[in-house]
């Protein structure tokens, strides 16, 4: 896969840079990297890589980990 790539920290995304931003980071996601991964990779906060992945239509998985049952 290519590299993400960093951006600076307070840098906008915009045009062409960012729908081959959604590209890659839904690529990835959908091979199973979770979105905290994608994050620190990127040097970006977990909002905003959520957001990408939202903005480019991918079907977010649900949180998994164990669940509680009611006693």
């Amino acid at each position: 896969m290519a590299d993400i790539g960093v951006f600076a920290k307070s840098a906008r995304i915009t045009g062409p840079s960012r729908a081959d931003l959604q590209a890659e980071l839904r690529e990835r996601y959908l091979a199973g990297a979770s979105i905290r991964s994608l994050a620190r990779e990127m040097g970006r906060s977990y909002g905003f890589v959520r957001n990408i992945l939202a903005e480019s239509e991918v079907e977010l998985r649900g949180r998994g980990g164990a669940h509680r049952r009611k006693s």
